[in-house]
């Protein structure tokens, strides 16, 4: 791959001052035959008993998303969805469990009476919100594939702790506490229900809460498999949740419950510096966005990317602009829009985009290319930006190689903020462009009924040089996921740093606006450098939750994001 540009004198000098790891980089625990790293320990030791028992890693990631949907639940569980990325002898897997539309969903579900987009805060709580979960039925296409335990063994632990009651995480306590009282849900039941105490008091750290109900449902679906999700007296629970959900109600039945698919994709991957990235395609767009700035970053030299310079964040925030600027406007359900996702990937195209990145200046918005196209010219309106935040990640391997990565979600904190069995509904749908056109052109991301809205997930599995598994890695983050995840590949590749340095490292995102870099971080001493640049530079505290699994010799190295609560566990 060509490189472009020599760096100019005056950042060389900037760059001299690199960021030295500091206490926050300790070493995480190996393991020598098996390791999961989940957001909540309680999750990560459900997913080492399995792989203890001889379970396989899609065995342990199970057993541990089944255990978030109870500690972790304003950031996923059954009630949402999950892609899942399996290395598994030698071959490679990709499953798409996101969720889809209710048969109801209009274009301009949306809009209001003068045609103007709603606000996120007017949708994104109540029935309107919610897509079909695909959670369970993502989870049972992997362990059929690839369980090698009886598929009611993987609930026992989160059985256990939703009838016998688990501790509150710190992480889920802060959270509720940020909406004391009955403020922040005071016309969504089953979240004061559920979280709070007859005086308007929050669940805090270290209260017990049991959840028998969600028991209850954990044992019906241990049983009887997905068909008990998506059918039967369950599955109507969940559509009368959401057809009389006391904020913005919408008809949602019986028939789009058991209408579900899950997908087996055909797995996404590039290279970068002669290693092998794998992720999904669409419906997320974080591979091929992940993918595409890797393929932009190859054109410069590794060591202009080390963790971290003016200039290493000016490459990452510029090449950033221009994936994020063709994600807006190419990518959406391949069910319902032509993607030219070749296109996106073709190394010539890439060529041509990286020729746009200056090394000294920034190009301020990007517009979308034009990639190569296998059916015509396709003219689709760039959807307006959105952030979103929420999301899980976990990574597991099992004893024999069997390497999972598997990110899952119910949308923004708390999903939709109404349950049915024990487990909260997601808010999925505003993942979807509320404007189904612009200027008569079509937004290829606009809703449709059956339609999967677009994420950014991206779980990666990474290959060395000579074929072997790499790392395994992604993270929560909404919109953000793309640059959090690309700068743990980043770290990992260029920088050789281990899973818990790239897992903790500052961050640095670019969504095609402000280049964002963490508050409180070394980031901030370039920020001067950065804006005589020509970048907008905007600190904030990020709450990013990367974590993965990196082979070193003689076994695995895990890392948890240290803003969040996640933990590395292995033999």
């Amino acid at each position: 791959m060509k490189q472009l540009f020599a760096i100019p004198a005056f950042l060389a000098t900037l760059n001299a001052c690199a960021y030295a790891l500091g206490p926050a980089y300790a070493a995480a625990p190996a393991a020598q035959r098996h390791m999961i790293v989940a957001a909540e320990r309680d999750a990560s030791e459900a997913g080492l008993e399995m792989l203890r028992a001889g379970g396989s890693a899609v065995d342990a990631a199970i057993a541990a998303q089944l255990v978030l949907t109870l500690v972790e639940p304003q950031s996923s569980g059954i009630g949402g969805s999950a892609y899942i990325m399996v290395s598994d002898s030698d071959e490679l897997y990709a499953y798409d469990g996101r969720e889809t539309t209710p048969a109801s969903a209009t274009p301009d579900m949306y809009l209001d009476d003068q045609g103007n987009p709603l606000g996120f805060h007017e949708i994104s709580y109540g029935g309107i919100s919610v897509g079909v979960p695909g959670t369970i039925a993502v989870m049972a296409m992997a362990h059929r594939a690839h369980g090698r335990l009886a598929w009611d063994q993987l609930f026992e632990p989160a059985i256990r702790l939703a009838e016998d009651g688990f501790a509150v995480p710190e992480r889920l306590a802060h959270g509720l506490a940020r909406g004391r009282g009955h403020a922040r849900f005071a016309d969504l039941p089953d979240m004061l229900d559920y979280f709070y105490h007859e005086d308007g008091m929050p669940m805090a750290t270290g209260e017990i809460l049991r959840n028998p109900e969600l028991a209850e449902t954990y044992r019906l679906l241990a049983a009887q498999g997905e068909e008990a999700f998506y059918h039967g007296e369950l599955a109507q629970e969940i559509a009368d949740s959401v057809t009389h959900a006391p904020i913005n109600p919408v008809p949602f039945t019986l028939s789009d419950l058991e209408s579900y698919q899950a997908i087996e994709r055909e797995p996404l991957c590039g290279s970068y510096r002669g290693y092998r990235a794998c992720s999904l395609p669409p419906s997320t767009s974080g591979g091929t966005t992940v993918l595409q700035i890797l393929g932009l970053l190859e054109h410069f030299p590794a060591e202009l990317l080390q963790n971290h310079t003016a200039t290493s964040i000016h490459l990452i925030a510029e090449a950033s602009r221009l994936a994020y600027a063709d994600r807006a406007r190419w990518l959406g359900d391949p069910a319902f829009v032509e993607i030219p996702l070749e296109g996106l990937l073709d190394p010539a195209y890439l060529d041509m985009r990286a020729s746009m990145i200056n090394p000294a200046q920034s190009m301020g918005i990007a517009e979308a290319g034009t990639p190569p196209m296998q059916h015509g010219f396709l003219d689709y309106a760039p959807a307006p930006a959105q952030t979103s935040y929420g999301t899980s990640h976990l990574s597991a391997v099992d004893e024999r190689g069997q390497v999972v990565s598997m990110t899952m979600t119910i949308q923004a904190a708390y999903g939709a903020g109404i349950m049915a069995g024990g487990f909260i509904l997601n808010n999925e749908l505003t993942d979807f462009s509320p404007l189904p056109e612009i200027d008569g052109r079509i937004v290829a991301n606009a809703p449709a009924p059956g339609k999967r809205p677009l994420s950014s997930m991206a779980p990666f599995i990474l290959f060395d040089p000579n074929g072997e598994f790499f790392a395994a890695l992604g993270s929560p983050g909404g919109t953000q996921i793309i640059g959090y995840t690309l700068q743990g590949i980043v770290s990992l590749i260029d920088a050789n740093m281990s899973m818990q340095e790239a897992a903790a490292t500052p961050r640095v995102t670019n969504e095609n606006g402000a280049t964002v870099i963490e508050q409180g971080t070394i980031l901030e001493e370039f920020a001067t450098a950065l804006t005589g640049m020509g970048h907008e530079v905007r600190p904030q505290p990020f709450d990013s939750g990367l974590n993965g699994i990196r082979r070193i010799p003689n076994g695995y190295e895990g890392g948890a994001d240290p803003r969040r609560s996640g933990i590395p566990l292995g033999d």
